[in-house]
């Protein structure tokens, strides 16, 4: 019968890629103790390596909230210009018809 896939949450890989970087134990001990694959400890150690920088990036943070906040402004000056399209149509309309 064929083993059936586990699925680990991200705090469980956190933890478990931490206590590889710390270095208090050899890769296949904590492999043991978690009951996963010394190769996936060592993917996760280093999926956390590549992406730690990312943490301390203050320029990611203020890109974000700019980006946010122009983009909330774009949308309401959108939503404003639609209403003045809208009342537009309404006035011009009877001239129209005529």
């Amino acid at each position: 019968m064929p083993k059936k896939r586990r699925k680990f949450n991200s705090e469980f890989k956190a933890k478990i890629a931490l206590e590889a970087i710390r270095g208090d134990k050899t890769v296949n001990e904590i492999a043991t103790e978690y009951e996963v694959h010394p190769n996936q400890v060592s993917k996760w150690k280093s999926q956390l390596l590549e992406r730690l920088p990312e943490v301390f990036s203050a320029d990611k943070g203020r890109k974000d909230t700019s980006m946010e906040k122009e983009r909330d402004e774009l949308y309401r000056q959108i939503g404003k210009l639609k209403v003045e399209i809208d009342w537009l149509k309404k006035k011009t309309d009877p001239f129209f018809r005529k």
